[in-house]
């Protein structure tokens, strides 16, 4: 896990984001090494999640490449390159189950640090 996606993991635990799962996706995936995936009860929640670490990594010097979704915040991705930030709402997440997707890819535990 890198510094970066270790300090998105301890924003979203911050702000209580629910089912934090971090997906090593290795050389599985094209665009991406790690998928960090959680859920919030609210639109406002998934926003605060967002928002908590946007801040976090914009303070060690780190902007995404892409955010989408905010707005909505049913389904919230932030692009860092290395990895990309999932937040759901807990229907979008049941519904797009990326873990079920990704089945493959190996769980980090959330907690590692």
């Amino acid at each position: 896990m890198t510094p970066q996606l270790r300090e998105a993991v301890w924003a979203a635990q911050d702000r209580k984001a629910l089912d934090l799962s971090v997906l090593d996706l290795g050389g599985s995936c094209s665009f991406t090494s790690y998928f960090l995936i959680c859920t919030g009860t609210s639109t406002r929640h998934t926003q605060a999640i967002c928002d908590a670490i946007l801040e976090k990594l914009k303070k060690s010097g780190h902007a995404p490449t892409h955010v989408e979704g905010y707005t909505q915040a049913e389904w919230i991705l932030v692009d860092y390159l290395n990895f990309v930030v999932h937040i759901f709402s807990e229907r979008a997440r049941h519904f797009y189950d990326l873990e079920r997707l990704w089945k493959n890819a190996p769980r980090l535990p959330a907690t590692e640090g």
